[in-house]
């Protein structure tokens, strides 16, 4: 019998009660009735159509004005250039009036993510973000000052970006894009200006606005990373390149060109 005992396997502490059983069989059906019925209101609801976005920023305008669409550029108070529909609609904040067939073309044209930028005047609708492809953004203080700002250290900012397959927002969805110089280091002063710039390329990166994926201005070379019209220092210590410091005006023209995204301090508060 002693043999038989050590041979059997041991009765296991975590024999379940019919009770606990009838309950955990309970809770697994709640759940996939949960699961099945937000399924079934997510198909049921479907997103804002295109026109629902663009005219969420419009407010129409009952009489034309004697002036052409600088969109299709035919008479506002004619049909649109691109399809009928004679709805002519007033930018919200900026006031620039267009067909909204005009808008809806131009809008389905780019990243479809909610946002609208007025072509005359560049002023942002809801949250514009990017096609930057996925990749990495760190940052540290060094212990050395940069040409031109001698009275503090240095924020050096590292971008990472893998090679990989474009996406459906991209020029070539399907097609592989490469990824040239990363790991890419760049710098800028650790005074209050220079965080202030580093805190809104962080809601940059955040928004897929830094990089984005298309056609090199200095190789040529397509489907790869670029930069997206945010410019950055990536020469330390020197500027024989032209990218690196003295640049007294470098600070400020980078909060221009990020606020030309959408992106300021006022709207980060």
């Amino acid at each position: 019998s002693l043999l038989l005992s050590s041979l059997s396997p041991p009765l296991s502490p975590y024999v379940l009660s019919p009770s606990l059983l009838l309950s955990l069989l309970l809770l697994l059906m709640f759940s996939l009735s949960f699961s099945l019925l937000s399924l079934l209101l997510s198909l049921l609801s479907p997103g804002k159509t295109t026109e629902e976005v663009v005219k969420q920023y419009l407010q129409k305008v009952r009489i034309a004005p004697e002036e052409n669409c600088t969109i299709c550029m035919e008479a506002l108070g004619g049909a649109s250039g691109y399809k009928g529909g004679d709805f002519i609609g007033r930018l919200a904040q900026c006031g620039h009036q267009y067909h909204l067939q005009c808008l809806v073309a131009m809008y389905n044209n780019g990243n479809k993510d909610g946002s609208l930028q007025c072509p005359t005047c560049k002023t942002i609708y809801g949250v514009k973000t990017g096609n930057q492809p996925p990749g990495k953004m760190e940052y540290h203080v060094i212990p050395h000052s940069l040409p031109g700002h001698h009275d503090c250290k240095t924020i050096r900012i590292i971008y990472n970006v893998l090679p990989g397959t474009q996406g459906p927002e991209h020029p070539n969805p399907g097609k592989p894009f490469t990824a040239r110089g990363f790991p890419r280091h760049c710098y800028l002063p650790d005074s209050e200006k220079g965080r202030k710039v580093l805190r809104l390329l962080l809601t940059a990166w955040d928004r897929r606005l830094v990089f984005s994926v298309g056609t090199s201005s200095t190789t040529g070379e397509l489907d790869t990373v670029i930069w997206n019209e945010v410019h950055h220092k990536t020469e330390f210590g020197s500027n024989l390149t032209g990218h690196g410091y003295p640049d007294p005006s470098h600070l400020d023209n980078v909060l221009d060109e990020l606020k030309a995204q959408g992106i300021t301090e006022e709207e980060e508060q």
